[in-house]
């Protein structure tokens, strides 16, 4: 693994990929983790009328601090004119998202490939 590539002293990774702006949550996304998460969070989802990806791939562990969070990123890019999409291959935490409802408000796609593939976009139409 080059250094570039090595995952930053935290829970979260945030970058820009073909013009979608990805956030990559890493590890254990529970109440020790979420105060260090949010401002990141806030600052990734304050440009209006952008795609944003969440990618929740590299997640170990992910309670309802963590729904919080990605209720908030939600709600924040929706009322900048933006899109979240979700990328979620993990079968328990897709059963909180579900059983939360928070699932019906979001756009899940396989993998960071199909967010790509769908461009950034101009998302006010």
């Amino acid at each position: 693994m080059r250094w570039a590539d090595a995952w930053p002293v935290g829970h979260i990774r945030v970058h820009e990929v073909h013009g979608l702006i990805v956030i990559e949550f890493h590890g254990e996304i529970d109440i020790a983790a979420a105060p260090s998460i949010g401002p990141e969070l806030d600052a990734a989802t304050a440009v209006a009328g952008r795609t944003v990806v969440v990618d929740l791939t590299p997640t170990e562990f992910f309670d309802c601090y963590a729904l919080r969070l990605l209720h908030r990123a939600t709600r924040r890019v929706r009322e900048r004119g933006g899109r979240l999409l979700l990328v979620c291959p993990h079968p328990l935490i897709l059963k909180i998202l579900r059983v939360s409802g928070l699932s019906r408000q979001l756009t899940m796609i396989p993998g960071l490939e199909d967010g790509i593939a769908s461009g950034p976009g101009d998302v006010s139409d």
